[in-house]
């Protein structure tokens, strides 16, 4: 029952990123009435505590290993408390300190967790074998697609049953519900004797090869937090597809989940690079039709989200699969690596906001209203052509990787 565990904690965080990542910024504008450049500011700013947090929470659960159970359940805890309280919150004098203090409590549940099952995977796999880390990538990523559908489809389904506020409220509470049960129920995989490595330097992640890959891993991260920051705005501004935004969420994730087996076994067989090498064009192909899109076009996007998703499940499996298999063989201290990792990937989603929210309020864009050509031209620049330049980066970053089965 290990790995099925593994995927409902996976599960858990997912559930909570989709509204850090893609709901934050359409609620706060929306329900709060916080401009777009303020909301950027606030994301950049927490980015800055996680420069100092993320790689202390991961040297925390590597000093103190036997300690994971407290870790995890700490996590689950501040998400379970969090996500009510973002989600009630309400215009006032005092709403910037109580989003930016709520927003820290959850980045900071949400880093422990995600920091201490990546660091563990050596712990939860079968064995520390390149093919088991591999199967355990597929259990965790495919818990974690499972729980961005859950997150995707929630709020609409709240708002069906009656609930105010685009069902916010219902989502928080819902979200906080689903952190307590997941805590009691993966309770025993964090009962395992935690596998560590000896040591963790900078000279070591350069010469296991992982730095190369936290270098792939922040550039890859940039296309996908763009487009997850703005993809509410596209579809319900840009291609004036009003209330599709959820189903279309949810397509993207049905394709990235379904693909997740499919890398994975491509992956075992030909390699990661060579996967990554045949996933990427995808991703590039997905920005360059949705840059062309008609308004209305909604099954045009809907194959941009078929093609964008199945891209999207290979870099999940495969690039933290690769990192923990450099740090593995090299027997480095996996939890700090992956604070520094979460870190990387957090670190994008904020300039993407601190970079596009901005101009976009600049060029005029407002959320839900009525927008000029030149405000929904910025938007379409921002969502599909940016991005596509930056995947083209980090698909020349892959190209360069070592041969398959090597990492340095």
């Amino acid at each position: 029952m290990t790995y099925p565990r593994v995927s409902l904690y996976a599960l858990m965080l997912a559930a909570a990123g989709i509204p850090l990542y893609i709901h934050l910024p359409r609620f706060a504008s929306v329900n709060l009435g916080v401009g777009l450049g303020t909301i950027g500011t606030i994301l950049l700013a927490i980015r800055m505590i996680d420069l100092v947090q993320d790689p202390a929470l991961g040297w925390a659960i590597d000093r103190w290993p036997h300690r994971q159970v407290g870790f995890a359940m700490l996590a689950a805890a501040g998400l379970a408390v969090g996500f009510p309280l973002l989600f009630s919150l309400e215009p006032g004098p005092a709403l910037l300190f109580e989003l930016v203090g709520v927003l820290v409590l959850l980045f900071s549940a949400y880093s422990l967790g995600m920091i201490l099952l990546y660091g563990r995977s050596a712990t939860l796999a079968k064995d520390t074998s390149p093919s088991a880390l591999m199967t355990l990538a597929s259990y965790r990523e495919a818990g974690m697609l499972s729980g961005v559908i859950l997150a995707a489809i929630a709020p609409s389904v709240f708002v069906a049953l009656g609930a105010a506020g685009q069902g916010y409220g219902a989502f928080g509470w819902f979200l906080g519900g689903l952190a307590a049960v997941a805590a009691v129920v993966t309770l025993p995989i964090w009962r395992r004797p935690p596998v560590l490595g000896d040591s963790l330097s900078s000279a070591d992640l350069v010469q296991s090869g992982a730095f190369r890959l936290l270098v792939l891993a922040l550039v890859n991260s940039l296309p996908v937090a763009i487009t997850s920051t703005l993809f509410l705005f596209f579809v319900e501004d840009r291609l004036q597809l009003s209330g599709q935004s959820g189903p279309l969420l949810i397509l993207f994730f049905l394709s990235a989940g379904a693909s997740v087996p499919l890398w994975t076994k491509l992956s075992q067989k030909i390699g990661p690079k060579t996967t990554l090498v045949i996933a990427m064009p995808l991703a590039i192909l997905g920005f360059v039709g949705a840059a062309f899109l008609a308004s209305g076009n909604l099954l045009g996007f809907a194959l941009v989200c078929l093609a964008s998703g199945a891209a999207l499940g290979a870099d999940m499996v495969i690039l933290p699969a690769m990192f923990s298999v450099s740090l593995t063989r090299a027997g480095l201290k996996a939890s700090l690596a992956f604070g520094i990792w979460s870190f990387a990937g957090k670190l994008g989603l904020a300039l993407a906001a601190f970079a596009v929210l901005p101009v976009l309020e600049h060029s005029g864009f407002v959320p839900g209203a009525e927008n000029t050509a030149q405000a929904l031209t910025t938007l379409n620049i921002a969502y599909a052509i940016v991005p596509c330049l930056l995947k083209l980066c980090a698909f020349a970053l892959v190209l360069a990787l070592p041969t398959e089965g090597q990492t340095s």
